[in-house]
């Protein structure tokens, strides 16, 4: 006999309990409406609550009701608002509304498109997304998609289908022949490459002691001129929006020359990329369609949920060699299995918002958006040149602007006290050996409002530093 008053039950009846999605439903809806107005950054005694949370392990189940109450309590108020509009300290996006709305519901449907029979759905939009993907960039129309959890995974894949083909170019196949006794790679990229990159070239086995740097210029642009001479076995990684300038490398003049000789080009593209999705900011990635391959986020200057990021790759066998899938039990099928196109297999169907949000704001209204995150840019830039004792430090193309204070020790305790002020929050960052403030503009709730607010707290900062230092 079935035994009665088990977990199993308790979890039955949990999925037929209405007020447990009613409550969560309702507590997302209150963060939602607050988010803009409330501080950037939790209060001190939002992360002292967190030690609500601390207990040993329960030996008991608890409600659901009263988990959902706990974390609406303490979880709420110490979460970083980058929702709203004066978060500025790392390229984080906000979220378009109907993307948090498709998540939502995706999460219900709980669906891997790993392979198609295992989620037609998410097979047809990652198909439909990846034409849509093509169609904005320009790219070619051999270009495959993977839809991974980020850029840093999306440049592993990148850079895992260059191994591939420059290897098999010099007569080596790596997923057989693995390492030992393999043809050189050269791997070739410039002095102000993302971090993630540097982490791809050393978790594929290049080794960064075996990369060879190039000088960049004033914007951290990477000087075609230096780059040495390119073959079939080089791998050369260019930029689409430096983290800190926001500055894009000369992509037409470097990808003709590296075509010519058949080295493999990887464009980082966080954020960078979707210029090339509107009519005034293109021009910032003429060229980029040379490339080879290209990641991509969604969830920063697309707006999408986390986590969504996007592998571009013109050469679709090099792709999938490099992320091969076998086995007894995988079933194939005339559709596309998304397996083959990236490293995991157990995926969520992250593709249900990225398709969402580009449906609903089509190509009018992506150019709009993002072009609206560089004007407020070029805002920041401007009324912060206006206050005495901030300096301008970059040409803003796009949508990061630097600026530093008169020495280091005054900017980071400027940075310190904009954070301490809650009104928006930026981070610091180091440019030619000068302590810089950092600001990202990428949400789409970013007003010229927000940003007024945000330069007082700048200015209130600064001043009440100078005070302190003159007392």
């Amino acid at each position: 006999m079935e035994k009665k008053g088990t977990i199993q039950d308790k979890m039955y009846a949990d999925i037929q309990d209405v007020s447990i999605y009613q409550t969560a439903q309702k507590k997302g809806y209150e963060y939602l409406t607050n988010v803009f107005d409330r501080n950037v950054y939790p209060t001190k005694k939002a992360l002292e609550d967190l030690a609500n949370f601390d207990e040993d392990m329960p030996t008991a189940t608890s409600e659901a009701n009263t988990i959902l109450e706990h974390l609406n309590t303490y979880g709420s108020p110490a979460t970083v608002a980058n929702m709203g509009g004066r978060y500025f300290g790392f390229v984080c996006g906000s979220s378009v509304p109907i993307g948090l709305a498709a998540k939502n519901l995706a999460t219900f449907w709980d669906q891997s498109p790993t392979m198609n029979v295992l989620s037609p759905i998410g097979s047809k939009l990652e198909t439909v997304v990846e034409n849509w993907l093509k169609q904005l960039f320009n790219l070619p129309e051999s270009t495959v998609a993977g839809f991974v959890s980020g850029t840093s995974m999306a440049t592993f894949c990148g850079l895992a289908a260059a191994r591939y083909r420059l290897l098999s170019n010099q007569g080596w196949n790596i997923n057989d022949q693995g390492f030992s006794n393999a043809p050189k790679i050269r791997v070739i990229t410039g002095k102000h490459a993302h971090s993630t990159v540097l982490k791809a070239i050393s978790l594929l086995g290049f080794g960064k002691n075996n990369i060879e740097w190039v000088d960049v210029d004033n914007q951290g642009r990477i000087i075609p001129d230096r780059i040495p001479e390119m073959d079939n076995a080089t791998l050369l990684i260019l930029q689409a929006g430096n983290v800190n300038s926001g500055s894009f490398d000369d992509f037409e003049q470097i990808c003709k020359k590296a075509n010519k000789v058949g080295a493999w080009v990887h464009i980082d593209g966080a954020f960078g990329m979707w210029a090339g999705a509107v009519n005034q900011l293109k021009h910032l990635t003429k060229g980029a369609e040379k490339a080879n391959s290209w990641a991509v986020d969604g969830h920063k200057t697309l707006n999408t949920p986390y986590d969504n990021g996007i592998v571009l790759c013109e050469d679709k066998e090099a792709l999938m060699s490099a992320l091969h899938m076998s086995g007894s039990y995988i079933v194939t099928s005339k559709e596309r299995d998304g397996t083959f196109y990236t490293p995991e297999m157990s995926r969520r169907a992250r593709i249900v918002e990225l398709w969402a949000i580009l449906k609903y704001l089509g190509k009018n209204g992506i150019d709009e958006m993002i072009l609206e995150m560089h004007k407020r840019a070029l805002q920041f830039s401007k009324e912060l040149s206006n206050i005495n004792g901030f300096t301008v430090l970059n040409d803003v193309v796009f949508n990061q602007v630097m600026v530093s204070c008169e020495t280091d020790d005054l900017t980071d305790k400027t940075l310190a006290r904009i954070q301490e002020l809650r009104k928006c929050w930026v981070g610091g960052s180091t440019w030619k050996g000068k302590k810089v403030i950092r600001i990202s503009v990428c949400s789409w709730a970013t007003t010229k409002e927000d940003v007024d607010i945000s330069v007082s707290s700048f200015k209130k900062a600064l001043e009440e530093i100078n005070i302190e230092l003159s007392s």
